[in-house]
């Protein structure tokens, strides 16, 4: 048995921004030549904006360039690398040419796969700036190119890339008409923005009948940390105070979403939809459960949102959601409460928080105190069961 990452990434072709410049003009995204050689997606009419280096998507896959050993803790992922690291400016001067085949042909995938001992991984964006794109029909376009060529990147690779379609949650009508169409082409999951669209909660019924079909269907969807419809302003002050105090609390930014699916009605009306939260870890869940239980029965009665308290929060997040984690340790020892068969792994490749290339050695020691059929459940049986791959 070889793991399965339910949480791995890919860095976007040039040609998921083909032909938005010419409908859209400089509102639209396109790769550019930095000034040091790379690649970037930029769109000019942002101001201040660099663009996203193509190399920032993808820099686990340095490490195997490194020269000297890999640095990590026991049962921990790697360190992160330095900018100042010859393998890693190597990427930024050398954009899509410089970074390793797999992560730009699905064929080739596998190769890095099997470095790091992972039979299949499900796709996420890498360029988490799309969700948020201001002009709804540019939204539309660029993500129905992004469904187009991830589908064509998955197809591929002999079953071993899952791909999350992307919804433009931003128009629920046209999100429907997207996810029917992405159903027919075969996938097995879709993403939408962490938070609703500004103006919107997700409790609202314009949204109902993307849950129902995702009940119909069988379909999951996942919610990724940092893929925002719009950036909340406390974000954008806590990470210009403190990066390291956004970073590790995280998982907050996905608080007030669990609310609005959780105790405003979603679940209730929808009792079998399945909710993925990739990357926002677990530790924190079993004590957030407990929180929002006792939150509910205070707020009820003075919200005009709440309806009427059931103590059916644990169950309700065991029947209905999953959380993807990489070396959570606090996770697994909580297991009981949130349920092992809720925690999916998932190695973030090629992002810097992923345990590539050293993925079994991470899992081996991170599991070796548990019986075995935890770790297989998590790292294998879970992902397997949810996307039915």
């Amino acid at each position: 048995m070889k793991d399965i990452s339910a949480d791995s990434h890919v860095v976007e072709g040039p040609e998921v921004f083909a032909g938005l410049a010419a409908r859209f003009g400089d509102d639209a995204p396109r790769v550019v030549k930095t000034d040091q050689g790379g690649d970037a997606i930029q769109i000019p009419n942002k101001p201040g904006d660099q663009g996203t280096n193509i190399a920032v998507m993808c820099l686990a896959a340095t490490r195997l360039d490194k020269t000297g050993e890999i640095e990590r803790k026991r049962g921990k992922k790697p360190q992160a690398g330095s900018i100042t690291d010859p393998e890693i400016a190597a990427y930024f001067k050398g954009g899509y040419d410089a970074i390793r085949p797999g992560l730009k042909d699905g064929a080739r995938r596998g190769e890095d796969q099997d470095m790091d001992g992972v039979s299949a991984e499900v796709l996420y964006p890498g360029y988490f700036s799309m969700f948020k794109t201001p002009n709804p029909d540019l939204l539309i376009a660029l993500e129905k190119n992004y469904n187009d060529w991830l589908y064509d990147h998955c197809a591929v690779s002999k079953g071993r890339l899952f791909g999350l379609a992307a919804l433009p949650m931003q128009n629920p009508e046209v999100a429907l008409e997207e996810f029917k169409r992405v159903l027919k082409l075969g996938y097995k999951g879709v993403i939408i923005p962490q938070n609703a669209p500004t103006g919107t909660r997700y409790f609202d019924e314009i949204y109902d009948p993307i849950w129902a079909l995702a009940e119909e269907s069988g379909t999951p969807i996942s919610m990724h940390v940092a893929c925002f419809a719009e950036t909340p302003e406390w974000v954008i002050k806590a990470a210009m105070r403190d990066n390291l105090a956004l970073y590790s609390n995280s998982h907050a930014l996905v608080h007030e979403t669990l609310i609005d699916l959780m105790v405003r009605g979603v679940c209730k009306k929808f009792p079998n939809v399945k909710f993925v939260l990739a990357e926002f870890n677990a530790g924190w869940i079993a004590h957030f459960l407990d929180r929002l239980d006792q939150a509910w029965q205070r707020e009820y009665g003075k919200n005009p949102n709440s309806i009427a308290y059931e103590p059916v929060v644990f169950e309700t997040w065991r029947r209905q959601f999953y959380a993807t984690i990489e070396d959570d340790h606090p996770a697994v020892r909580t297991r009981d409460i949130i349920g092992v068969d809720n925690l999916l792994w998932g190695s973030d490749y090629p992002h810097t928080d992923w345990t590539f290339p050293c993925s079994g050695d991470v899992l081996d020691e991170m599991f070796k105190e548990y019986p075995a059929d935890v770790r297989r459940k998590i790292t294998f049986d879970n992902v397997k069961n949810l996307y039915g791959i």
